[in-house]
């Protein structure tokens, strides 16, 4: 079994696609997805299978199946067979099979999941030991805190992460130290849970007003410190200073005004910093939010539509669709694409626009309409047409037209939406049948990567621009905020 491919399979949801393993399992074909992991050398398959053996308590099945994925040395896989180990009751094989035993690429993620296997099984203090010299991996350090939550130690733990806290604060930027950013909310969260609230707040806070953090988000972590304390005085004063840490507290600062039932000062609040911004376009963005989750749906649209012709950075137009269609509002988004200037449609229609209206369309049983526009342009004018064709006859409810257009187009999307359409049909054996295997679906990758695009992907972007999906789903991923990405 190649660690490669698994990799791969893992970092591109490629193989049979987690959703679709889900649907076989919700179905009752956990023989097919069984058959799938060992054929095809399926991961999602393997653990899709291994988690549904699990929950009847099958182990010995369960193991069968990530056995041989064990064996390639791959990290997911190895945590994978301990877990199903330990809940067999196999102690010893399972701390064993989780044990380190080579200088892995991957180690410092080795001995965290060896860590977590041994609080499971009560030997806390040697977890402990055993992430020491480990600590100044982030991601190791976020695992002691998580994993010695509730064990009664928090006094050791904190002697273990003062030390890198106070390097860090020396100077963060020297060689070496630059990357332990994380081990200041770590303390903080430690010292909160512990009882010492005041003192991770003061010693946290003093962190974020000397500028003593890494990525924003440790502003965040203090904003949200402060509102599960109630320190409102303080997180207003956090929201509303001048520093570069108040444009990451306003969204914590809106949240807590909404719990305690400010919405109107909440909203007075963002309109304030939109009139009085430079750059309004991130305090536009979390007013549309608020008046979405408040319902004013007409005074969402009305506070941020003057962006929506804006050609690049600061346009609100797609996040506003979204947010209306996520709460079913798919016609008012709809409209939203109808009345935009010519300079907006020529940089941007043939690109996202259009397909996002054909993509709610259909979702509000314009289908047939949607068809329609698409087959009265040129066909090299449309990404994936015969695709976004096929997506919108299922949404028409005419399924075997549908899948009789999928089934000859080649592709991984193709392969996919076809698989999803038989399935909806019981059509089960045939749907894993269509989805390319690994070595298919690499091989269709290769193809893509021309040396000019390959040069695209390591420039930076000047748009920000990605290339989106087709409409049968929002893009994976999302936004900062947790929204999905474009649509097509």
């Amino acid at each position: 079994m190649n660690v490669d491919d698994l990799q791969w399979q893992s970092s591109h949801l490629a193989g049979v696609p987690p959703r679709l393993v889900d649907e076989l399992l919700e179905h009752g074909c956990l023989q097919l997805v069984v058959a799938a992991a060992r054929e095809r050398e399926d991961w999602f398959c393997a653990a899709g299978a291994v988690r549904e053996l699990c929950g009847a308590g099958e182990f010995g099945r369960a193991w069968a199946v990530v056995d041989p994925f064990t064996e390639s040395g791959w990290q997911p896989a190895v945590r994978t067979g301990a877990d199903v180990l330990l809940r067999w009751g196999r102690v010893e094989e399972a701390l064993a099979l989780a044990r380190p035993t080579g200088p892995w690429e991957d180690a410092d993620e080795a001995w965290r999941d060896y860590a977590t296997m041994l609080v499971r099984v009560g030997r806390v203090e040697e977890a402990i030991d055993v992430l020491g010299p480990h600590l100044r991996a982030g991601r190791v350090l976020q695992a002691l805190v998580e994993m010695t939550e509730d064990q009664g130690c928090d006094e050791r733990v904190l002697e273990l992460l003062a030390p890198i806290a106070e390097e860090f604060r020396r100077d963060p930027g020297q060689c070496g130290a630059r990357d332990l950013w994380e081990v200041l909310p770590a303390q903080a969260r430690v010292l909160e849970r512990s009882g010492r609230t005041d003192e991770a707040i003061r010693l946290f806070g003093t962190d974020v007003a000397t500028r003593r953090y890494g990525p924003q988000n440790n502003v965040e972590f203090y904003a949200g410190l402060l509102a599960r304390h109630g320190r409102i005085g303080e997180l207003r004063e956090l929201a509303t200073g001048t520093g570069a840490e108040q444009s990451t507290a306003v969204r914590p600062y809106v949240r807590v005004l909404e719990a305690l039932g400010q919405a109107d000062e909440a909203e007075a609040y963002l309109r304030g910093l939109v009139g009085a911004a430079d750059h309004p376009s991130r305090y536009e963005n979390e007013l549309l939010e608020l008046l979405v989750r408040q319902g004013r749906f007409d005074d969402a649209v009305q506070a941020v539509e003057h962006t929506f012709d804006d050609l690049y950075e600061g346009n609100l137009l797609q996040p506003a669709m979204i947010l209306l269609a996520e709460q079913g509002r798919h016609d008012q988004a709809l409209s939203l694409t109808e009345g935009r200037s010519t300079e907006f449609l020529a940089e941007n229609d043939a690109f996202w626009l259009r397909s996002n209206r054909w993509w709610l369309m259909g979702e509000s049983g314009r289908a047939r309409e949607a068809i329609v526009e698409i087959e009265a342009l040129p066909a090299g004018e449309v990404d994936d047409r015969e695709v976004t064709i096929a997506w919108l006859l299922a949404q028409d409810g005419r399924v075997e037209e549908a899948v009789a257009r999928l089934l000859p187009l080649p592709g991984r999307r193709a392969a996919n939406d076809l698989a999803e359409l038989l399935m909806r049909q019981g059509r089960f054996t045939e749907a894993i049948t269509v989805i390319p295997d690994t070595a298919a679906q690499r091989e269709e990758e290769r193809g893509f990567r021309t040396p000019r695009t390959e040069q695209q992907e390591a420039a930076p972007s000047d748009t920000g621009r990605s290339s989106p999906p087709h409409p049968s789903a929002p893009a994976p991923g999302g936004d900062r905020n947790g929204r999905p990405g474009p649509l097509l």
